[in-house]
């Protein structure tokens, strides 16, 4: 007798099979498959983005590093290399800590939040980006700060709604695990989150399968549950390392992006082998170890693609 979580993998094995039975023009285009490049460490752009390309993957998610005025990518440079190397923008990860918490009972922290966001989806926009990721509560603090943070955090963002609008990019909000963050863990919060700003421009989200096995009960169901909401979403294994190398059901997850037509335009699959550690923002100023680097990337992306076309039948 099948244990719950396969009778749950059955059932979306079933549904796939019969509408690519149905329907196989569906399955004639491949997932997009991106890298967040913020868990490189502190390495050229150029020399992440040679990196991707040699792998085969040709879209980086790209570490929003702008924290200030005077930092971060600067735009001429990025383009030149992204040109250099026809490499694309998928979007930019946001990177939401104590000092930029849109979620803070200190309003200094909450305004860095705004900057910040402004600043990030300006560059996005630039860059030919189509999504901003967005934690609605700092990583790395999975205290509460009270009973109000959910409510401040959700007063911020609302005005940056038309900034989104404006710019054509997608806020993409993210679930993370209990042992990172103080709120918003699951896709169903996520979209409770959503509906509690109420802004057209703040209507999408960003999945992280690593967090969804934790929080989750089903991570095909979770992915099914986000559907059209779902822009990006983020890959590791049950290890948080290179795909293949722990006990995620990858195909699974690949029949459910399918199902829910996630192989288009402007969606992503993009690996974030991070490590298991509950604060993993450490690593984007890690000095880069380049054949650890070099594993995780190739094992991952052939991995990925070997496990698609097995899944399509290729």
């Amino acid at each position: 007798m099948n244990q719950n979580y396969q009778i749950k993998s059955e059932e979306i094995k079933k549904k796939f099979l019969a509408l690519k039975k149905k329907s196989p023009e569906l399955f004639e285009k491949r997932l997009n498959l991106s890298w967040s490049n913020w868990g490189f460490g502190f390495e050229s752009l150029e020399d992440s983005v040679v990196r991707l390309k040699n792998a085969g993957i040709n879209y980086v998610e790209l570490h929003g590093n702008h924290y200030g005025e005077d930092l971060g990518y600067e735009i001429d440079r990025t383009l030149t290399v992204l040109n250099k190397h026809d490499m694309k923008v998928s979007g930019v990860c946001g990177m939401f800590s104590s000092e930029n918490d849109l979620s803070s009972n200190n309003p200094r922290n909450r305004q860095n939040a705004i900057g910040y966001i402004k600043r990030e989806v300006q560059f996005t926009n630039i860059v030919g980006g189509h999504y901003l990721l967005v934690v609605p509560g700092a990583v790395g603090r999975p205290e509460a700060y009270d009973e109000m943070e959910f409510e401040r955090s959700v007063a911020t963002l609302e005005n940056l709604g038309d900034l989104f609008l404006q710019n054509q990019i997608k806020a993409a909000i993210e679930p993370v695990r209990a042992a990172e963050v103080s709120f918003v863990h699951t896709v169903k919060d996520a979209q409770y989150y959503i509906e509690a700003v109420g802004h057209e421009g703040i209507q999408h989200i960003n999945g992280d399968i690593y967090h969804m096995q934790t929080e989750e009960t089903h991570i095909g169901e979770a992915i099914i549950q986000a559907g059209p909401q779902l822009t990006n979403l983020h890959l590791a294994d049950s290890n948080r390392g290179a795909l293949g190398d722990g006990m995620i059901d990858l195909d699974t997850i690949i029949m459910s992006l399918y199902l829910i037509g996630f192989n288009q335009e402007g969606k992503f699959v993009t690996p974030e082998p991070l490590g298991p550690g509950a604060d993993p923002y450490p690593a984007m100023n890690m000095k880069p170890n380049h054949e650890k680097l070099e594993y995780l990337v190739t094992q991952t992306a052939s991995y990925f693609r070997g496990r698609e076309a097995h899944v399509l039948g290729l």
